[in-house]
């Protein structure tokens, strides 16, 4: 039983559902896998703010033209009824994210992902203005003068710009670059092209600049259900506690086994890199991105010391227990099964694609009818779609039947690019050359500007049975 009074001597516990976050100040870093995040930045930034600015047959290389549902791919036009094709391209890319995780991790958080190159560039751009971390730290916790507003003011300026630069650039694969630079210059953009440019620019700004390791931690769905993806042969970034372990400082040059320590020397600076805080020393994390700054921090330690590279590094978990690493294995060979047969599909469909689309629909009013001569006749309306990007002119034929005979527009259908035209036709034939009360028939729809267009389409001739 308690005593009376007991609950005024304990005060009530209170605890915290989200932590408050503590700025990290990641420390710049050089190497080899920094290098090749660098040139990863450049090459994905370069290609997404290059590409509008590129032209191909006669417009932009790359152009997503909503209002006139044309979208543009390095001389390819694509309308709605291709998106079959968005489609296959969308499951390449989630079976290859599954599969190169399968393999060595979170290659795509590391190097290639949005959050991660634009936090790339807003650090760089920070550092440029701020100077390294010890400084932006010291300035952050010291006064707030002229000098602090000052230097923070023109880092955000910058930051704004970029971001505004990114907005455009993205609002520019949807509007024509060019046309959008005017229409910026003027002050003459429309309401959605300006809510996107400052939509996205905010977004940007907002997740490259202040929220960063928030987004890899909380917000992307990818951290929590990699695990599934990963077994004992998949590489990760790890410490190798057998020959790190027990740490402790030590002279430069000093060998490990003389003063009974591990290479691990506790510098601390594989902490101090890390762009989402975390101590790889502990063990794989989910909240690790893969981007390989502690080994590059490590093996610059390793050098100053004189011990061999490798105390943090790619490596998987057979092999840090010994085991050998299978590479091939059963998951791989199904992911690159799959991967084989849809992105063979998706390249057999664009070679073979056909930018032609027809419909035939027959008079459901009735069967067939009879002429005055005897003929048997059935009434069919085509809907031609020109998916072409330039103005066609086709003519049709019509086989299948001995004797058919087609009362119609056959030559000269013109129809522009993205147009639909209805082609009312009736097709008459001898009862006698009837073999059945339903017999093919086949509708061939040829470019007379550009032969290789063609397309057959299957339909079916209704008609009495002469006995």
């Amino acid at each position: 039983m308690s005593q009376p009074g007991a609950q005024e001597n304990n005060p009530p516990i209170e605890e915290e559902l989200y932590k408050k976050r503590e700025k990290i100040y990641a420390r710049e870093v050089h190497g080899a896998f920094a290098a090749l995040r660098l040139l990863t930045v450049a090459v994905l930034l370069g290609m997404y703010y290059g590409i509008p600015w590129v032209n191909w047959d006669g417009h932009q290389a790359v152009l997503f033209d909503l209002p006139a549902r044309k979208f543009y791919i390095f001389g390819l036009t694509f309308w709605p009824q291709d998106f079959f094709y968005l489609s296959m391209l969308l499951i390449i890319a989630a079976i290859s994210l599954f599969m190169f995780t399968a393999l060595a991790g979170r290659l795509w958080c590391g190097y290639a992902c949005p959050q991660t190159v634009w936090t790339e560039i807003y650090m760089w751009i920070e550092r440029k203005i701020e100077g390294g971390s010890r400084k932006q730290k010291k300035r952050d916790h010291g006064p707030r003068n002229a000098s602090f507003y000052g230097i923070k003011i023109g880092k955000h300026a910058a930051w704004l710009a970029f971001s505004l630069w990114t907005g455009i650039s993205f609002v520019g694969y949807f509007t024509p670059i060019q046309e959008l630079w005017g229409s910026i210059l003027s002050l003459n953009t429309g309401p959605w092209e300006t809510f996107w440019i400052f939509f996205y620019g905010f977004a940007t700004y907002g997740n490259a600049g202040f929220m960063r390791e928030q987004v890899c931690i909380y917000m992307c769905p990818y951290a929590r259900f990699q695990s599934a993806m990963f077994d004992h042969d998949t590489l990760i970034i790890s410490y190798d506690e057998k020959r790190g372990d027990p740490r402790g400082s030590r002279k430069r040059g000093t060998p490990s086994a003389d003063i009974g320590k591990g290479d691990c020397i506790d510098c601390g600076l594989c902490v101090q890199v890390c762009p989402v805080g975390i101590d790889i020393r502990d063990g794989l994390q989910y909240q690790c991105i893969g981007c390989a700054a502690c080994i590059d921090v490590c093996d610059e330690v390793m050098d100053k010391m004189g011990y061999p590279h490798g105390l943090v590094k790619y490596t998987t978990e057979n092999a840090l227990q010994g085991k050998p690493t299978k590479f091939v294995r059963p998951r791989i060979l199904v992911y690159v099964a799959i991967l084989t047969f849809i992105s063979s599909a998706l390249v057999y469909g664009l070679l073979t694609r056909i930018p032609l689309e027809v419909d035939i629909i027959r008079d459901r009013n009735m069967l067939f009818s009879e002429t005055d001569e005897g003929l048997v006749q059935n009434v069919y309306n085509l809907k031609l779609i020109n998916m072409d990007h330039r103005h066609q002119r086709y003519r049709l034929s019509v086989s299948g039947l001995e004797g058919l005979k087609v009362i119609g527009k056959t030559e000269g259908i013109e129809i522009d690019s993205g147009a639909v035209a209805d082609l009312p036709l009736r097709i008459e034939i001898d009862p006698i050359a009837l073999k059945s009360p339903s017999s093919e028939i086949m509708f061939h729809i040829e470019s007379e500007i550009t032969p290789e267009i063609s397309i057959g389409e299957h339909a079916r001739f209704l008609g009495p049975v002469m006995r």
